[in-house]
């Protein structure tokens, strides 16, 4: 018998194909492929690391989007106490569990996006770097497993250090012979989802209202805001130093706040959840193509992976923008950050050459 979701799912195919047919009565043909492309208006999607502070809120979220038809939710603990309680949400996407070292694979088979915020937590007093060792390992055996299962799919890389992780990810890609530039993201949606947040506050302007580029890196002075871009607004030099501050440093505020009982989880949920919807959307047919910052492999600067505007279509990357014109602060910014980015870049590609 046919579950629940499945048959959602044949509703949904059948009234597409009855609007179809009414539209086009005398073009069988057309239809078929019409009602194929409708049906393809879904998204069968990995979160790996699903059991984990970031992983769970995530994951809601991730259910609540009427493009996801399938969930799979992989980690090393507890996921089948996860899956079990999203699964009562009253939403179609599907939900499955996978649980434990081995069952990556087996998690992955068949998914078009892979979201990954698995990994150790930053503490306080830790830096990015600190987590490099555990979450460099955890990232090259979770794209191994990709490499196996869903070498097409997206990925998008949430485990920091991303400035690291990303180049980790695309290495261990290459060396299973899969990588394609065009599929793999470093969510860097954080940035500017607190760069609005904190301009709006500032300019006292709706939020929903403001756009900002943010580019770079996703770690501390890597992390350039384009405050001059912005329409609109004015800001003091003062504001414009003290915003950029606190957009690269938002995350130390919250571990911070929390009292060592956690660092920025649900806000990195939010924000990780925004860009594999928007990716989603862009990536169905017929679709209009998104632009939105992520740190893929670039060629903006020198360094080798850089976050900038990304217009994103069916397969991934489309069209890589450059940051366009910037202040002088912003320029100074720009020049100091990028031996970080290099040397962040080539310690993650170091680690997969000396692993094995």
């Amino acid at each position: 018998s046919k579950s629940k979701n499945e048959k959602v799912e044949q509703q949904h195919r059948e009234k597409s194909g009855a609007i179809v047919r009414m539209l086009f009565p005398k073009a069988g043909k057309l239809s078929r492929e019409l009602v194929q492309k409708v049906s393809r208006r879904h998204a069968s999607v990995a979160v790996l690391g699903a059991a984990g502070g970031i992983g769970q809120p995530l994951s809601l979220l991730l259910k609540q989007s009427p493009l996801v038809t399938s969930l799979s939710l992989y980690d090393v603990v507890n996921t089948p106490g996860v899956a079990a309680d999203l699964s009562h949400c009253s939403t179609p996407a599907k939900i499955k569990a996978f649980v434990g070292k081995d069952a990556a694979a087996d998690a992955l088979v068949g998914c078009d996006v892979v979201v990954i915020p698995a990994g150790v937590p930053r503490k306080p007093g830790m830096t990015r770097d600190d987590l490099f060792n555990t979450n460099a390992t955890i990232v090259m055996t979770l794209a191994q497993a990709c490499a196996k299962s869903c070498p097409e799919a997206s990925f998008l890389i949430i485990s920091n250090p991303v400035n690291s992780t990303v180049p980790i990810f695309a290495e261990t890609l290459k060396k299973c012979g899969v990588y394609n530039p065009k599929k793999l993201f470093g969510v860097t949606t954080l940035d500017v989802v607190r760069a609005r947040t904190f301009v709006a506050e500032n300019q006292n302007i709706d939020v929903s209202s403001v756009k900002v580029d943010v580019v770079g890196g996703h770690a501390g002075t890597t992390i350039l805001p384009l405050l001059s871009q912005i329409p609109n607004t004015t800001f003091s030099k003062e504001d414009i130093e003290q915003l950029t501050h606190r957009i690269q440093f938002g995350g130390d505020e919250v571990v911070k706040a929390k009292d060592g009982a956690g660092s920025a989880t649900l806000s990195m949920a939010y924000a990780g959840a925004e860009f594999a919807v928007k990716l989603i959307s862009a990536q169905q047919p017929g679709a209009t193509p998104v632009v939105e910052c992520t740190f893929v492999e670039s060629n903006v600067t020198e360094a080798p992976f850089f976050s900038s505007p990304v217009k994103l279509g069916p397969d991934g990357v489309e069209e890589i923008y450059g940051y366009g014109t910037i202040s002088e602060f912003e320029e100074q910014g720009l020049k100091s950050m990028l031996p970080d980015l290099i040397a962040q870049a080539q310690k993650g590609i170091d680690f997969v050459k000396k692993a094995n």
